[in-house]
């Protein structure tokens, strides 16, 4: 996407973008790059400090913490993404519907608030106590109280939109409902969906680790940041690195996603755009 007339990205969003991009590369590529087997336990080499061979040491069973920090990336970026994605998908295909047909707008948004009023961390629980701990259990529990917040955007696109001239004329010449809502209506749509994208993807990234280190996430045999949070939490005092190394991760990761959302939306948004005079 061409950058518009007189915009400039200042220091900020293109260091945040080499972060995000760096740790995308490394989450791709851990099979091939981490030094040692991020499940192999070695009791021998329990709580070992930074050496040659584990640079950033070992946990509490002698697993090295670079590679299980970089392959925990992995699941963690995973479901971000994936959360993002499915959320966006499902909420643009509702809004639409919603904002369109007046009859049945009433009924989505009642369900759309309902659901809205669902706490991901309890739905979480409750998904976990039926089906276990489990990448989709979480996926569910982020997903499901993101759908009526995309709903809810698009529906406010959509109701401004559809009393445009370009609307009202494609329904006068009879075109029929699917092509006015996917060419007329979605593409006004794409920009804030694509702002919206990234806070959720960095919303669904640290609730996972919330959930985790809760005990009510990801199945604590699989590393995540959250999970090696969690087990490091027993030993801060005595290794405060083994919460250091994944927390710092964490937040690198989702402010770099946050910071790349908030320059697309001044991009993507006339009225914020920055220009120099």
């Amino acid at each position: 996407m061409a950058l518009p007339r007189g915009w400039r990205l200042g220091a900020g969003p293109v260091i945040a973008a080499i972060v995000l991009f760096i740790i995308v590369m490394l989450a791709l590529l851990a099979p091939l790059i981490v030094p040692h087997d991020p499940m192999a336990i070695d009791a021998l080499q329990r709580l070992k400090g930074p050496s040659e061979t584990y640079p950033l040491g070992t946990d509490a069973y002698g697993r090295d913490v670079l590679s299980r920090v970089i392959t925990g990336g992995r699941v963690s970026l995973f479901i971000g993404i994936s959360a993002a994605v499915v959320s966006v998908l499902i909420g643009l295909l509702i809004g639409l519907v919603s904002g369109f047909f007046r009859t049945a707008d009433a009924i989505i948004m009642r369900i759309m608030d309902s659901l809205m009023a669902i706490p991901s961390i309890l739905l979480a629980i409750a998904l976990v106590a039926l089906n276990g701990p489990s990448i989709w259990s979480v996926m569910g529990a982020i997903t499901i109280p993101e759908i009526p917040r995309v709903v809810r955007l698009v529906r406010s696109v959509v109701l401004s939109a559809r009393e445009e001239p370009y609307v009202e004329a494609a329904i006068a010449l009879g075109s029929s409902m699917p092509k006015i809502l996917w060419q007329h209506l979605m593409p006004n749509t794409l920009a804030p969906l694509i702002v919206q994208g990234t806070y959720i993807c960095a919303s669904a990234i640290l609730t996972e680790a919330i959930l985790s280190f809760l005990g009510a996430g990801v199945s604590t045999e699989i590393p995540t940041w959250g999970n090696i949070m969690a087990e490091g939490r027993v030993y801060f005092q005595l290794k405060p690195s083994l919460i250091f190394w994944p927390g710092l991760m964490l937040s690198l990761c989702i402010l770099s996603i946050n910071l790349l959302g908030d320059t697309a939306r001044d991009m993507l948004d006339p009225r914020l755009k920055k220009r120099e005079g």
